[in-house]
């Protein structure tokens, strides 16, 4: 007889393996993984000079310098899983929304369902920065590979958040799809101090990504380990989720009217 841990466990690997294939079948997905993401690493490493620049870094409370492009690199890097793995959730949770729905009115349980994407998001996150990271290495090599590819990471879970947040929120696919892609290259760009000369103001700190470009630059340039700043990505992510997961609720809440004998 099955317990009920055992179907607990049943329906959760059930959704995330649909959720993961869900994901298989995003072709316009993996292109952009598997050549969008090396080419704007790349051209960012080619145009972008590599005369010194400054960079406020907060994570060690200092000032440092580093080449330009390689600067370039963290932020083309960054910008690129963001972008991603943002389009990636917000494509799965909109395009499956209506099935899901259906699923969790039919006693599909909604805990089981949201982890198993959230499984699958965990997933990409982590494949899509790595991957990211070892095209870093091949133009040079960060002080601390891993905490860059972790850096990453951070900031790719921040925006896949976004992303199942907007599609369980939004209605039209493409007002998702200009906020997603808005939201990141105004996020990165104002951090570049290549691109904003006033990369230092204090009202950067508060960007989505602002922890996990703190942290990949750490990871470049310093020998230390910026824990307060890669917080800061996954309570970007927890804010998205918890919101996604209220709106997930109001529409499949059963609102049948209630009969009393």
């Amino acid at each position: 007889m099955r317990t009920a841990s055992t179907s607990a466990w049943t329906y959760f690997s059930t959704a995330a393996r649909y959720a993961l294939l869900e994901h298989s079948r995003n072709r316009l997905a993996l292109v952009l993984v598997l050549f969008y993401l090396p080419l704007w690493i790349s051209l960012g490493h080619v145009v972008i000079t590599s005369a010194e620049v400054r960079f406020l870094l907060r994570a060690t409370d200092e000032t440092i310098t580093a080449p330009g492009n390689n600067l370039s690199n963290i932020s083309g890097a960054l910008n690129a899983v963001t972008l991603i793995v943002g389009f990636m959730m917000f494509s799965v949770t909109f395009t499956a929304g209506r099935f899901d729905h259906r699923l969790a009115m039919a006693g599909y349980p909604r805990p089981q369902l949201i982890a198993g994407k959230l499984v699958a998001l965990l997933l990409a996150a982590v494949l899509t920065s790595a991957y990211a990271t070892a095209v870093v290495c091949l133009y040079w090599h960060p002080r601390q590979p891993w905490l860059l590819g972790l850096a990453l990471t951070t900031g790719a879970l921040t925006y896949g958040g976004f992303g199942v947040m907007l599609g369980a929120t939004l209605r039209g696919e493409l007002a998702g799809m200009l906020l997603i892609i808005m939201t990141s290259i105004i996020d990165t760009g104002l951090q570049s101090p290549i691109a904003n000369p006033v990369a230092d103001n204090d009202f950067i700190r508060y960007l989505p990504s602002y922890g996990a470009m703190q942290a990949a630059v750490t990871a470049g340039f310093r020998d230390s380990f910026p824990f307060p700043y890669l917080l800061l990505g996954p309570l970007w992510f927890l804010g998205a989720v918890v919101v996604a997961g209220i709106a997930f609720h109001r529409h499949t809440r059963d609102r049948r009217p209630a009969f009393f004998g």
